[in-house]
């Protein structure tokens, strides 16, 4: 049978804000090397037999990001499923399985784990085939290194079969300190990873006993779907009368299908920043530093700088993250808490949150330089052969320097060319397009001036991108 990977990447990865945002969440991040944590995912697939192109599930505003990441390391993908809301880990899978309900085995991956050992996980994922095969649902727990108080466990049963398998006798909630002692030293407890092996056909069947409501909801979403480039744009309603569950509860815990297999392979779901400071090169001091830091008697700490030096003087097992319009400076052991800070953020009302100060687009990225009142200052990047989409704004005006490349203007009814250390201006109300009609990337500075700057203060015309 084929196995066809799934890449779930819906997560928004609140807990290591606010380097990840909600519109950039970390598994499109570079934490770890020049690979972003999706990327490492598909990177992960190359050389394990039998492995089809890959469907990615994500949400609808990161469709851009998934197409462009994916194309940047020439990952071929077999679909990208939009989720027009999240609902979980469930509704996802059974999308996946639905779309895929043949004789393929679906092999589920979140998209933002690190796996260090990659021939000995395509070993265990072989292994977990012939379980497949026989329809089973199959999950992979992670042999546990210490006491984990973050992770839900997996308690195994007897061997299944005669492979390296075992049934699954229950699954565990995230324990106190002591009970995680216990579970890691009676050998018996695995870490739950969230990674699936199953046919998709059995997972149907197995849904459709456990949890009908789901496949009824998300099968509709599907029927009433639509196919736009390579993306299945979900329908809205229907997805979103499905329940919001993990698959752990709606299937895996109520099965009698369920067999885990043991991975010990370097894995870690960087959940936090003290698990990024664990997977991270460090100094003699234990101290791993990321960009412009200047230490002096640190030790056990993990400093990332994104724009600004970061001076530290006599601390000790901390996390200090700088960041454009944020910085966050907490205690390592309270880490896991940072996503209080970003249920507050939204409680207040404030976008730090949301957004950073580079937001990327299909067709580049632009950068806030300065925002006041009546006008701001953005630093916009146009990729080669890209283009933005003909619009007009009711509220404010612009004006164009280019700093770097040939920009194609349309303004009106005229179309023209500006090179380096050309200008023009966009009156309020006339429509505009902006092009790179070059081989290397066109930067471009835009004043905007008027009474709303909003980003929703655009009307579109013609769009590359179907926005």
């Amino acid at each position: 049978m084929p196995i066809v990977p799934v890449i779930l990447s819906g997560g928004s990865g609140t807990r290591l804000w606010p380097l990840s945002r909600e519109a950039y969440p970390k598994q499109f991040l570079q934490l770890t090397n020049n690979l972003s944590l999706f990327q490492a995912t598909l990177k992960r697939l190359d050389g394990l037999a039998g492995c089809e192109p890959p469907l990615v599930i994500c949400n609808e505003q990161h469709r851009f990001m998934v197409a462009e990441q994916a194309r940047a390391i020439h990952a071929r993908l077999s679909g990208i499923i939009l989720e027009p809301v999240g609902r979980n880990t469930a509704p996802a899978v059974a999308a996946a399985a639905l779309e895929k309900q043949d004789d393929a085995v679906l092999l589920i991956l979140p998209a933002d784990h690190l796996i260090a050992n990659e021939a000995e996980f395509h070993r265990v994922v072989h292994n977990a085939l012939v379980y497949a095969e026989t329809g089973h649902l199959v999950t992979f727990g992670i042999v546990p290194k210490t006491p984990e108080t973050g992770f839900g466990y997996i308690h195994r049963g007897n061997v299944a079969g005669e492979g390296p398998g075992f049934h699954i006798q229950r699954f565990v909630e995230k324990p106190n300190l002591d009970t995680a002692r216990a579970y890691v030293d009676s050998g018996d407890y695995y870490w739950n990873s969230g990674m699936f092996l199953f046919g998709a056909r059995t997972m149907l069947t197995e849904m459709n006993q456990h949890a009908p409501e789901i496949t009824r909801s998300v099968q509709e979403a599907l029927s009433h779907s639509n196919k736009d480039l390579d993306f299945i744009r979900l329908d809205r309603q229907s997805f979103q009368a499905s329940p919001k569950i993990s698959i752990d509860y709606a299937v895996m815990e109520k099965t009698q299908r369920g067999v885990v297999l043991p991975l010990d392979a370097g894995w870690s779901d960087v959940g936090s920043w003290a698990a990024l400071w664990g997977v991270g090169d460090k100094d003699a001091e234990g101290n791993c530093v990321v960009g412009d830091v200047l230490l002096q008697e640190v030790s056990g700490c993990y400093v990332r700088s994104e724009n600004r030096l970061i001076a530290a003087v006599g601390v000790r097992d901390h996390v200090i993250i700088e960041t454009a319009d944020a910085v966050l400076v907490a205690a390592k052991e309270r880490v896991q808490e940072v996503g209080n800070i970003v249920k507050k953020l939204n409680e207040l009302g404030r976008r730090e949150h949301l957004i950073r100060q580079r937001v990327f687009r299909p067709w580049g990225s632009f950068k806030c330089l300065n925002i006041e009142d009546r006008f701001q200052v953005k630093r916009i990047r146009v990729n080669p052969g890209a283009t933005l989409s003909l619009q007009m704004h009711h509220h404010r005006a612009e004006h164009w320097i280019v700093v770097k490349g040939t920009a194609e203007v349309t303004r009106g009814e005229e179309t023209f060319l500006l090179t380096e250390d050309m200008s023009t201006y966009i009156p309020l109300g006339v429509r505009h397009r902006l092009a790179n009609p070059g081989k290397i990337p066109l930067d471009v500075i835009e004043i905007q001036s008027g009474s709303y700057l909003g980003e929703d203060d655009i009307v579109r015309f013609e769009d590359d991108y179907g926005r």
